[in-house]
């Protein structure tokens, strides 16, 4: 609740979506669970509409697909979603703790989706993928290490933010990319959003790429800003020979 409370203080948001943040928390995380151990077939039965699939169908006829997936609604869902399409790899962040991490892999791995970690290792069955022209999936608001980032606003505040998509960009521009999410409806149903990332973010300056990014991963979660994990320390981070930028000390320890 703490970090919840810091980060909407940060942003300039109102401290009262603290509550409806916490209920939509909560709630991912039981949907996980629920996701992570029931058959597929049963769990996209959850999905009730689907916003923008010619978007989707499209950039799969041209080629590689890149998924750009902000930690809003339920990203589980949307992964399982995306794998009964065609084969997807997933860049996911290591579990802090072994057997952690080993059911986190297990549980996303099932019916054919490729799970790497977010580190120099994941790098080359991600060109692999593309070079195949199969399906990437992204989270763009976890924190990169110190090498793989640039700061950047993100409502309104400076967060250390992924190159990654960028320089997939670069060395593949016939990669298609699209913002995409499970959104949350109140029957507790969802839908499926999906569009396409702006250009900026894949092309040019490599700094005016990062604000872009941070800009339509904002723009995204204002659809429902209570669906946005704001659990998650985004605005920490360091870069290379600087200092540590940790706007929740001490409140959120």
């Amino acid at each position: 609740m703490r970090v919840v409370e810091c980060n909407l203080r940060l942003a300039g948001l109102d401290p009262a979506l603290t509550h409806p943040a916490l209920v939509q928390t909560y709630l991912t995380l039981l949907e996980g669970l629920r996701f992570w151990t029931r058959p597929r077939r049963r769990n996209l039965e959850a999905v009730a509409e689907v916003e923008g699939l010619p978007w989707l169908e499209d950039a799969e006829r041209q080629g590689p697909v890149v998924i750009v997936a902000p930690h809003y609604g339920n990203w589980e869902l949307l992964v399982q979603w995306l794998a009964a399409r065609r084969p997807l790899t997933l860049i996911y962040t290591r579990g802090r703790f072994a057997a952690v991490d080993a059911f986190l892999r297990l549980a996303r791995e099932r019916g054919g989706v490729n799970a790497v970690p977010a580190d120099v290792h994941g790098m080359k069955p991600l060109l692999r993928a593309l070079q195949r022209g199969e399906t990437l999936g992204i989270t763009p608001d976890q924190t990169p290490d110190a090498a793989g980032g640039q700061w950047a606003p993100f409502f309104g505040v400076p967060a250390l933010t992924m190159t990654l998509l960028h320089r997939l960009g670069t060395r593949h521009p016939q990669a298609r990319f699209l913002l995409a999410a499970a959104e949350r409806l109140p029957d507790g149903r969802f839908r499926i959003a999906l569009q396409p990332m702006p250009a900026a973010v894949t092309s040019g300056p490599v700094q005016a790429a990062v604000g872009a990014l941070n800009s339509a991963v904002e723009a995204f979660a204002r659809r429902d800003l209570a669906q946005y994990q704001w659990t998650y320390k985004r605005f920490k981070g360091q870069r290379l020979h600087e200092a540590l930028v940790n706007p929740y000390w001490p409140e959120c320890y």
